[in-house]
Parts: structure tokens; sequence; C-alpha cells
């Protein structure tokens, strides 16, 4: 019986050492992969940046008591749903 305990804490202890070893490895390639990309890979291309949309003007035809009315109603909307 006491054989077959240390036979099993040597092969537990194995496992976990190659698992261990591999992690490591997997850890070292990618540091240098990373390395080595950032050193050899072309640079990004460089977006334009987005020029600002132009806000749609309400129509001539709205009546400016509507439009009031609609301006309170934001108003109150977001003073309730400050964040």
């Amino acid at each position: 019986m006491e054989d077959l305990m240390s036979q099993a804490i040597d092969l537990m202890v194995a496992g976990m050492g190659f698992v261990f070893a591999f992690l490591v490895v997997l850890v070292f390639a990618t540091l240098l992969m990373s390395k080595l990309l950032t050193r050899f890979a072309p640079p990004e291309p460089v977006t334009p940046a987005k020029t600002p949309r132009a806000k749609p003007k309400a129509p001539v035809s709205v009546d400016p008591d509507t439009a009031e009315a609609i301006k309170k109603a934001i108003a109150q909307f977001r003073s309730r749903h400050k964040k």
C-alpha cells in the first residue's frame, strides 16, 4: 500500500511540475512574441479625425409655443435623469 501511495505522489509531483514548466515557457514565449511584434510590425495607419456633424436645424414651420413646450419637456427630463 505504501508503494502505491509513493508512486501516486511521485506521479502527481511530476505532472504538476510539467504543467508549471509549460506555463513558464508559455509566459516567456508570449513576452518574446510581444516584443518582436512591437519592434518589427509596421505602424498602424493613421485614421483621419472625424469631423463633427452639423446639428439639424428645426424647420421654420414649428410654432414658437410648441418649441417652448418641447424645450421645457427636455429640461424636465434631463433634471429627472441626471447621472
